[in-house]
């Protein structure tokens, strides 16, 4: 398997995969897992799990045990390069040495480039650990392999992994060793090669202070990364060409730079990757002056790369939010950040951080009133710089030893010959500026000089390097000319590469067309067959478009294709999918009543028409900005003699689609007129679910009042009763009293009989009122969803005092086992509704005939961040064989007798979708059943 491949090569793979079977297919499949892995992520994982499957069924018969070992470990790494893609280190380190111990099982050139492929990505992970002893060490026994293999391109590609590493800590060392070599290797045929070539050359010129040169070398590299799939590789390379246009002080190009880098990394939606680019584009911004948006930017970044605390990633974002946090004025903090990146660094031995970790120190400790911390961490810093030969980072380091002399007033130190000391390191810093190349000496710079010559008096060289301050400032736009004018030289030279390696490609794929021939009808039918299987397996109108679509490209010669589908009206027909050269179409209708459109003429006439079009013919309803065809082809897209649309393809060959390219498109319209009805059916299916399910709330609820009403009837109706029994008494005794004739007995006998229906008014009253509140918060919540704080013990009490008199009724009891501590930050609404639906499941399913049942509701809180709430019933159990479908919708024992099949369906909707949790079942014939649910305490 080669370390690097072409796109074109992938191309052609992915063209040829439709057609093949059994072990070719097999292989192909493992090919483009290992090519696509950064590609596209997402199809290498869908074909890994094609190619396991696929091993599966071939390894009895068609594979030896080695073939089968050595499949599935490469496969397994190119699952473990997508965790380590994703951040997922722990997993993506278990999968690789999975791996390499299965290929080290394995004799054999091929298990031996499994190993090495291993060794890099482990490397890659220590990488991202930050953990340079196993970087170095992994790398080494990558080395070893590539030679014993001799395998020249993995051989190249761990060299330059070497070589960039040992230049982050002794740069001369890394380019005596491997400039001369890798600059022979810049300009390989090979566009993998050359990518290594130049992506090593460009950080050595980087961190040399050569940041044109580093420009031209990272454009090569970056073009080279695209060309050979190392989409990962090209994004940090483009992120970081955009900080060497910031050190030319060209933050225009940084910018264009860091956004292209990023949109990519967004692409692929690899958190590291997109945190790196943040990072990068933050610190730009922080050099205009738009503090605001670059610490959004560095509050967004700083998650993504947290799961890599000690790589270079996570240094670069911590030293950039120490600057942000200086220039914001917030030393303590700054000095804070900085220390966590001075004993990261250290740790890791990446000698550049270790210097900007020390000189932000030194700024912060210089703020705060500490001079002497200051200078101490600061002539570190300063000494770490003269070692490793970092010019660039020199200037700031004695740009901030001038800063604690000024600020603070020190005596000068007795070897410094020059009138003060911030002077003497400012004029330090100007000399060393004349050394990098490209290099334009930023106007604080001077100006911070003349502030210092006035300081000892020398107002005239004040005033000249005041002057020299204000001609830099001008000087800054006619650098920025000149930089973007390397900058598009640069370009220019890509462009003339990308330009000849299209020409390249041109002449291959003209050579592969005169050498293709059509294969044999069986072969051909057999495919179709496949590829009907595929298109038809879809249930949305999307993926049905996108599959076609992929197959047309891949079986014709195909310039435009488009699938126009009827509208409502069916007055008109619209554009639901359409491409040219790869490059969606603007969506466009075609009204029914046009004579000119041979859409509309196929659709009327019911058949396929092909039409020649003549170099200098008029075409009838072109799409404005499309390119210009020589044949089309329509088809019209029927099933069951309904009309769904219409689909062309066109080429901008002459007579492009012969008998055999006709019958193939022909199938295919008949394949996507079966799957998009299919797809409309359902489509229709979930519409009509999604209405039943809101009409299941809502009788829920209704059913909810009916019962609330009738569970009042009784305390209120006894009230009445009382009362009215009380009023006739009190007029009797009020007549009594009129006539005089009232004894003390019946005065006595009144008075209990009141203190009686007193009791009795207050007890049915309490019930009522208790029953109303519950129900008042019950049916708020169940109306408005809304998201709040809640007691779980009282939202449940509240909910069976309103189901009480349904259970009741029925015969049945309930019981609370809930602690009364359980605080929630959720929806109570949807929780009602799930507690209610299966309350009513058990009522309606668990206890048949007479049976009495009882059912217990408990919760317990787990970890203190979620909670586990369970609701069992002693009923008659779930059946094995039902177990497994009672979420689906519309499932139910009791069709016709109460059961609609949608009660359980939206409790798992709601638990799952609304809640964010889990619900699972567990239940035995006769033994009873109870339903879990996993709930977070705060969503």
């Amino acid at each position: 398997m080669d370390i690097f491949v072409t796109n074109d090569e992938v191309v052609q793979a992915e063209t040829a995969l439709p057609g093949l079977v059994q072990k070719a297919r097999l292989q192909t499949l493992l090919f483009l897992a290992w090519h696509l892995r950064q590609r596209d992520s997402a199809r290498a994982l869908a074909l890994s799990t094609e190619a396991e499957i696929l091993i599966l069924v071939l390894a009895p018969a068609l594979l030896t045990a080695d073939e089968d070992a050595l499949y599935s470990a490469r496969l397994l790494l190119v699952r473990a390069e997508l965790k380590l893609l994703y951040s997922a280190l722990g997993e993506a380190q278990q999968m690789a040495r999975a791996a390499l111990l299965e290929f080290q099982r394995i004799e054999g050139v091929a298990a031996q480039q499994g190993c090495l492929d291993a060794h890099y990505l482990l490397a890659m992970l220590g990488l991202r650990q930050g953990v340079p002893a196993i970087v170095e060490a992994e790398l080494a026994l990558a080395a070893a392999l590539a030679q014993t293999c001799q395998d020249g391109a993995r051989e190249i590609a761990v060299q330059a992994f070497q070589a960039i590493q040992t230049s982050y800590q002794n740069l001369p060392l890394a380019l005596e060793r491997w400039q001369l070599h890798f600059q022979v290797l810049a300009n390989d045929f090979s566009p993998g090669i050359a990518c290594c070539a130049n992506e090593f050359l460009f950080y050595g010129a980087s961190t040399s202070g050569n940041f044109a040169q580093a420009a031209a070398y990272g454009l090569q590299a970056y073009e080279y990364a695209l060309q050979s799939g190392q989409i990962s590789k090209a994004i940090g390379i483009g992120s970081n060409i955009g900080d060497s246009f910031n050190n030319l002080n060209d933050h225009q190009s940084a910018l264009q730079w860091m956004q292209r880098s990023l949109d990519l990394a967004r692409s692929t939606a690899w958190p590291v990757s997109v945190g790196n680019c943040l990072t990068q584009m933050a610190e730009t911004l922080r050099k205009l002056g738009r503090l605001d948006a670059a610490k959004e930017m560095l509050d967004e970044a700083l998650p993504l790369v947290a799961s890599m605390r000690d790589s270079r990633q996570h240094l670069m974002a911590l030293r950039y939010l120490g600057d942000l946090l200086l220039d914001q004025g917030e030393y303590f903090t700054a000095l804070d950040c900085f220390s966590e990146l001075q004993e990261r660094a250290d740790q890791s031995k990446q000698v550049d951080y270790k210097i900007g970790a020390r000189r932000g120190r030194a700024h912060a400790l210089s703020q705060l009133g500490r001079p002497q911390e200051a200078l101490l961490v600061a002539a570190q810093a300063l000494q770490l710089t003269l070692e490793k030969e970092d010019k660039a980072r020199k200037i700031d380091v004695l740009r901030v030893l001038a800063t604690i002399y000024t600020q603070h007033n020190l005596p000068k130190p007795g070897e410094i010959s020059a009138a003060s000391a911030s002077l003497h390191y400012l004029q330090l810093a100007l000399d060393t500026t004349k050394t990098i190349h490209g290099y334009s000496v930023p106007s604080e710079l001077l100006e911070e000089i003349a502030d210092a010559q006035a300081a000892v008096g020398n107002y005239q060289k004040a005033f000249k390097f005041s002057r020299q301050a204000i001609a830099a400032r001008e000087k800054i736009h006619t650098q920025e000319a000149a930089n973007r004018a390397t900058a598009v030289q640069l370009s220019n030279h890509t462009e003339r590469m990308r330009a000849e390696a299209e020409h390249l490609r041109q002449l291959a794929n003209a050579e592969a067309d005169r050498a293709e021939v059509l294969q044999k009808s069986s072969a051909i039918l057999s495919l179709l067959g496949d590829i009907g299987q595929e298109i038809t397996a879809s249930l949305d109108a999307d993926a049905v478009f996108q599959t076609i679509n992929r197959h047309v490209q891949g079986l014709l010669h195909v310039t435009a294709f488009v699938i126009y589908l009827m509208d409502a009206d069916q007055q008109s027909m619209s554009s639901a999918f359409g491409v040219e050269n790869g490059v969606p179409i603007e969506p466009d209708t075609i009204q029914l009543s046009d004579p000119t459109s041979r859409s509309v003429q196929c659709i009327a006439e019911r058949r396929e028409i092909m039409t020649e079009i003549t170099a200098d013919e008029e075409i009838p309803g072109l799409i404005p900005g499309t390119e210009r065809v020589l044949s089309m082809l329509f088809a019209p897209l029927i099933i069951a003699d309904k009309v769904l649309g219409v689909m062309t393809i066109q080429s901008s060959r002459e007579h492009a689609y012969g008998d055999s390219e006709r019958m193939i498109f022909r199938s295919l319209c008949a394949y996507g007129a079966i799957a998009l009805s299919n797809a409309d059916a359902y489509l229709r299916l979930k519409q009509t679910q999604a209405y039943l399910v809101a009409q299941e709330k809502l009788a829920a609820l209704g059913a909810l009042v009916a019962g609330v009403a009738h569970e009042l009837n009784t305390p209120i109706g006894n009230c009445l009763l009382v009362a009215s029994t009380v009023q006739d008494n009190s007029k009797k005794l009020i007549h009594k009293l009129s006539d005089q004739s009232l004894r003390r007995s019946e005065l006595t006998a009144y008075c209990e009989e009141v203190k009686s229906s007193a009791d009795i008014m207050m007890r049915g009253l309490t019930s009522a009122a208790t029953l109303i509140s519950s129900f008042k918060q019950v049916a708020v919540d169940r109306t408005s969803e809304q998201r709040r704080s809640f007691d779980l013990q009282q939202v449940l009490k509240d909910i069976v005092a309103t189901l009480n008199i349904r259970i009741s009724h029925a015969g049945h009891a309930i019981r609370l086992e809930v602690a009364s501590n359980i605080k929630m930050d959720s929806y109570p609404g949807s929780l009602g509704q799930v507690i209610t639906n299966l309350i009513e499941n058990a009522i309606l399913h668990a206890f048949e005939g007479e049976q009495i049942g009882n059912m217990l509701i408990k919760a317990s809180s787990i970890d203190g961040k979620r909670v586990l709430l369970e609701f069992s019933d002693d009923g008659s159990g779930i059946p094995a064989e039902n177990l497994t479908r009672i979420f689906d919708p519309f499932f139910t024992t009791k069709l016709g007798q109460g059961g609609s099949g949608l009660g359980l369906n939206i409790c798992y909707n709601i638990v799952t979708s609304i809640l964010n949790g889990q619900i699972s079942v567990h239940s035995e014939v006769g033994a009873g059943t109870r339903f879990s649910l996993d709930l977070p305490l705060s969503i």
